[in-house]
């Protein structure tokens, strides 16, 4: 069954089916699609080129403005952005935004273009610790203004969530290897399993490079209080980790109880059914009128058949044995399972770099900290925790550094 899991559930436009969609665009002449992208991807622009076949100049359009466009184009929750504000839904159905971007990157991929470019050298250069989606942007902009990038990477590979958290069925590694090599190709050195205030130090880095950006993320499941120690209990993240570094080929139980409603939460329910878990049950604090997964990761979980009950928590757990109470009813359920997984949020892991966060956020002004040589981006900055949203930051935090460099005057 593990075939299910490493196979994209999307099916990607052909070349009759992309223009058929295009042609459905009002063509608006100030785009509120593109208005409401958070990394101002443009699809207003890049669908225009797509009407009249330049596909070669929609790839750039996206690229020169989104360094991921090709993993935005499959993980990014349309619905809640461009799509939303897309014209077309005042007459029937808004443009499958994430669709068209889909084959115009893919069609980059396969066609081998290079349409980013390094600048012209201004003899600066910048350390970038984490290559999370936002710290992979930051780096791509910057490599464009001219400086030199080293990035830090803890791990054994590149990508942080992006290659350890969403799922093989949304995100495939080829995409995720093709975004990574294109910044490296652009000049990007990175230093793998390196741990900052351990490997490597604060000062050290302050010392070396002109500036720092702290681009680290959420990389930490939460784990509730009446949970800590059960050995039956895992994190969504390590969950989701395990089986995206096995390619699926993990030890699976009978069955699965899934406590959460995100899209994390999806991930793990998702997964689970995908790899052959018959029984899969995910209980949810909030009802479904305000569910705070995507419409589209919460279908593709209905339709793997995941019993979904809203409007519980949990207030005991005996072993494998959870007893939930309802939000609003006197009522109360326990379910048993042999697997119990948590995906009630994630932590920062932000020990040794000298920053203080509060709600696992940096009270920041700019991207900046109190150390002025030292900036921060990615989930620790206020903001959506979404790839779209960590372009946007990691575009913004690279504007702020050259500014500070000078590199505005």
């Amino acid at each position: 069954m593990t075939n299910k899991y490493l196979e994209e559930m999307e099916a990607s436009y052909s070349m009759l089916t992309i223009m058929e969609e295009a042609e459905r665009c009002l063509l608006c002449l100030d785009a509120p699609c593109s208005k409401a992208c958070p990394a101002e991807t443009d699809p207003g622009s890049f669908i225009r080129s797509v009407r009249f076949r330049n596909f070669k100049g929609a790839a750039e359009t996206i690229r020169e403005n989104n360094a991921l466009g090709a993993i935005c184009a499959v993980v990014c929750p349309t619905e809640k952005y461009c799509e939303m504000e897309c014209a077309r839904t005042q007459i029937d159905r808004p443009i499958n935004i994430g669709g068209i971007q889909k084959f115009v990157t893919d069609f980059e991929r396969q066609t081998e273009m290079e349409i980013l470019k390094k600048g012209e050298s201004n003899g600066k250069s910048i350390a970038i610790v984490g290559s999370g989606p936002s710290g992979l942007q930051a780096a791509a902009s910057l490599l464009q203004l001219g400086y030199e990038v080293t990035i830090y990477e803890k791990s054994q590979q590149a990508g942080g969530y992006l290659r350890y958290g969403i799922p093989e069925y949304r995100l495939p590694n080829a995409i995720v290897n093709h975004e990574i090599m294109q910044i490296v190709n652009l000049g990007a050195d990175i230093i793998y399993n390196t741990t900052i205030g351990q490997d490597i130090s604060m000062a050290e880095l302050k010392e070396k490079y002109d500036a720092v950006i702290l681009a680290i993320g959420a990389s930490q499941g939460k784990m509730l209080e009446i949970f800590e120690g059960n050995p039956n209990v895992e994190t969504a993240v390590s969950f989701l980790a395990r089986a995206r570094a096995n390619q699926g080929k993990i030890e699976l139980p009978k069955d699965a109880l899934i406590i959460g409603g995100g899209d994390v939460a999806m991930d793990v329910v998702t997964s689970l059914k995908l790899l052959g878990v018959k029984y899969v049950t995910d209980v949810v604090y909030e009802e479904f009128c305000e569910f705070k997964a995507s419409k589209k990761e919460l279908a593709g979980a209905q339709k793997n058949e995941v019993t979904i009950i809203d409007g519980y928590y949990p207030i005991a757990v005996e072993g494998k044995t959870v007893t939930f109470k309802h939000r609003h009813l006197n009522n109360e359920l326990k379910i048993e399972a042999e697997k119990i997984i948590l995906a009630v949020g994630q932590e920062v892991a932000a020990e040794n770099l000298n920053i203080e966060t509060k709600n696992n956020q940096v009270l920041t002004s700019g991207y900046k900290t109190a150390d002025e040589k030292v900036f921060v981006t990615g989930d620790i900055v206020h903001g959506d925790m979404t790839v779209v949203w960590a372009v946007k930051k990691g575009k913004e935090v690279a504007a702020a550094i050259h500014d500070y460099l000078g590199g505005n005057n």
